[in-house]
């Protein structure tokens, strides 16, 4: 896309420059001069890519500008398109998301003691899950933050305030806190954050989550970021996955678990294929 843009912008200089040269021949002959306008305009893209230089009439101001402009551009766009060439080398997306967010009872996470306790609730739980696809990729020290975006009515003026509120996770023990935390990411290993409701869910779309009814609101959405480290670059990983509530996001059921094997590579372990698949039927509690 650079490119064409610069392309376009010397063949637009290119035939600036052969309407306003100091010539003898008529305007019909100049532009019929398709060798001259390909060499000129040749010129001005090399112009305009910093790599040469336009030599304008002396006394023509239509000239100058035009040679002033190649001149900026070619100073400038070495500059831009070294900085795109950089973000998209370091600018690392290592997740992969499941495709939505499942919505299943309380007692079906995976932590036996939140599992026990809500073993008689109708409370559901919200669970997203990712992996780490990068091969030649260790991560370490990943985070994971929930936060809920809303938009309701201004009690003063009727238009429309957003509003967010930082939602509750299970931690490693499977109580509520402020975030997730792992030490290390394995390749291909799927993570999941599980974010409790705190209400049961019939139907879709959800419309209470920890306390806040969200009957009145609008545009509700969950945001899970991930932050973590990289080993050997020691760069920061950000990335960030967006679920709307009243969208297509977010499904009712638990997810199809994986098995681990040690043995294999993870790719083979049995239930990686249906990574974005629901189980069938939850089932009953285990008593």
């Amino acid at each position: 896309m650079a490119l064409t843009a610069l392309t376009a912008l010397a063949v637009v200089i290119a035939v600036a420059w052969t309407l306003s040269e100091d010539s003898k021949r008529s305007m019909g002959e100049r532009l019929r001069d398709g060798e001259g306008l390909l060499n000129l305009a040749l010129g001005a893209l090399r112009a305009c890519v910093g790599t040469d230089s336009l030599s304008p009439e002396p006394d023509s101001l239509v000239h100058q500008l035009l040679a002033t402009l190649a001149s900026l551009t070619g100073a400038l766009a070495p500059a831009v398109l070294l900085g795109i060439v950089l973000i998209k080398m370091f600018a690392l997306r290592p997740f992969i998301w499941r495709r939505r967010a499942s919505v299943s009872h309380a007692w079906a996470a995976d932590f036996p003691g939140y599992a026990r306790l809500h073993a008689e609730s109708e409370d559901a739980i919200i669970a997203v899950r990712f992996y780490n696809h990068l091969d030649n990729l260790s991560v370490v020290d990943l985070r994971a933050r929930v936060h809920l975006r809303y938009l309701e009515r201004s009690p003063h003026d009727g238009s429309l305030v957003i509003y967010k509120k930082w939602l509750s996770v299970l931690d490693e023990k499977g109580e509520p806190a402020d975030e997730r935390s792992w030490l290390a990411v394995e390749r291909g290993a799927p993570f999941t954050v599980w974010i409790p409701v705190d209400a049961p869910v019939p139907a879709l779309p959800v419309t209470r989550i920890q306390g806040k009814d969200l009957a009145q609101s609008h545009g509700a959405k969950l945001l899970v970021r991930l932050t973590a480290r990289t080993v050997g670059m020691g760069t920061e990983v950000v990335d960030e996955r967006w679920f709307d509530l009243g969208g297509d996001d977010f499904e009712t059921g638990r997810f199809v678990p994986l098995e681990p094997n040690l043995a294999k590579d993870v790719w083979t372990w049995r239930g990686w294929r249906d990574f974005d698949e629901l189980l069938p039927d939850e089932g009953d509690p285990a008593p």
